[in-house]
């Protein structure tokens, strides 16, 4: 049987189309590789260390979040309380927005029960009567190597919560409460 140049050079285009539609299908259908969402973190008060994939993707892993819980408990009374997840995300955003997301956190302070609150306020420390710490929605940070002026910087660049810049004490607050800056 003799083919025609016309008939298979539309054959040869045909055959390369389908080869990319089904290339592009397949990509289309391949599972996409889960993100691991990192931590490293430094307690300033407790000396303790702590490295954890919290998250993969969409995948929360509620037995590291809960390590995460009992990482940021009140240094003063040992009491935890479940984290709002959001506070974490936040974390792991900053440091991919400053291009260090192997960095390690230095935490200055995580979860305040009412008690250390209080505790704070009345020995003048600039605490607020309803901090977001009590709620488990706030972290003060520090992160070696980097100033805390470019933190703040990244952080309010995010729009994602409050960011407190404490120039003196060289620490910022992060909070997943309402936008807003001080």
């Amino acid at each position: 049987m003799l083919l025609k140049k016309p008939f298979l050079v539309s054959l040869a285009a045909f055959l390369a189309l389908s080869s990319a539609s089904v290339a592009k299908a397949s990509e289309a259908v391949a599972p996409a590789i889960a993100t691991p969402y990192r931590l490293k973190l430094f307690h300033l008060h407790t000396g303790e260390h702590l490295d954890v994939v919290y998250r993969e993707g969409e995948q929360y892993f509620p037995d590291r979040i809960a390590q995460l819980d009992r990482f940021l408990r009140d240094h003063r009374t040992g009491d935890e309380k479940d984290y709002d997840i959001r506070e974490f995300d936040l974390l792991h955003d900053l440091l991919a927005k400053l291009g260090l997301p192997n960095a390690e956190i230095d935490i200055v302070c995580g979860y305040r029960t009412p008690w250390s609150n209080s505790y704070l306020r009345e020995h003048g420390h600039g605490v607020a009567l309803h901090s977001q710490h009590m709620e488990a929605k706030a972290i003060d940070i520090r992160i070696p190597g980097v100033s805390s002026a470019k933190v703040r910087d990244a952080a309010l660049s995010l729009q994602r919560g409050g960011v407190g810049y404490y120039e003196q004490s060289d620490f910022v607050h992060v909070d997943v409460g309402p936008v807003r800056r001080w």
